[in-house]
């Protein structure tokens, strides 16, 4: 009996550095949130007085801004909803995930085409989660 009362906090303490560890990846996220917008300004700003020569770059650091962007938001919504990761929030960030690297590596038709067929087939899942939720609320 004893040794068994003892394990009963390690849940607790689990949660406990799981929530220090999440919180500390926020903060670190935040700041490469920073970064990144910084980098976006100063590429703007260059793209004014410069020619620049492609704007896929561009693109690609303002989606990588969008997937900061959507894993703080994640954390904020776990930390809002009980400590509980929604399910579209992941489908959020594999949906931006996919479609950076689309934008970034386009160089085959087929590759991209797959691609695609992932981007529709978390489109279906992000569907079915909804309709799963929106079931359960009623």
């Amino acid at each position: 009996m004893k040794f068994s009362n003892k394990f009963k906090k390690v849940p607790y303490l689990l949660q406990a550095l799981l929530n220090v560890c999440l919180f500390l990846l926020a903060i670190a996220l935040s700041a490469l949130l920073i970064s990144e917008t910084w980098y976006i300004v100063q590429f703007v700003y260059n793209s004014l007085f410069n020619k620049v020569d492609s704007y896929y770059e561009m693109l690609g650091e303002l989606l990588i801004f969008f997937l900061y962007f959507e894993f703080i938001a994640l954390i904020i919504k776990y930390f809002k909803s009980d400590f509980h990761f929604p399910l579209r929030y992941f489908i959020y960030i594999g949906i931006t995930a996919v479609i950076r690297l689309i934008i970034i590596d386009h160089d085959q038709a087929i590759s991209t085409l797959w691609w695609a067929m992932a981007i529709l087939v978390m489109i279906c899942a992000f569907f079915i989660a909804n309709r799963r939720e929106s079931v359960e609320a009623h």
